[in-house]
């Protein structure tokens, strides 16, 4: 299975600062890792990342579990991808 990865988001302190919400338009600091899938587009053991800060973690969540793509919630500190 593949690890899941922070994609363009980089580690945690990268060259563009901390991580932020994956949220549209939020710039706070992210604190929660949503791993997720398509499976109409992913095979089974691909991972993608979205980040949220605490005030969009359920809304994003929710977004991706209506759609039956959300694998796991997983904090941010000592996510390793």
């Amino acid at each position: 299975m593949d690890t899941p990865s922070l994609g363009l988001f980089g580690p945690a302190d990268g060259p563009e600062g901390p991580p932020v919400c994956s949220g549209k338009g939020c710039r706070q600091p992210a604190v929660w890792v949503l791993v997720w899938n398509n499976p109409k587009l992913h095979t089974p053991d691909r991972r993608k990342t979205w980040l949220a800060c605490d005030d969009h973690r359920e809304h994003l969540s929710q977004f991706l579990s209506v759609r039956g793509f959300l694998k796991e919630v997983l904090p941010l500190a000592g996510f390793e991808g």
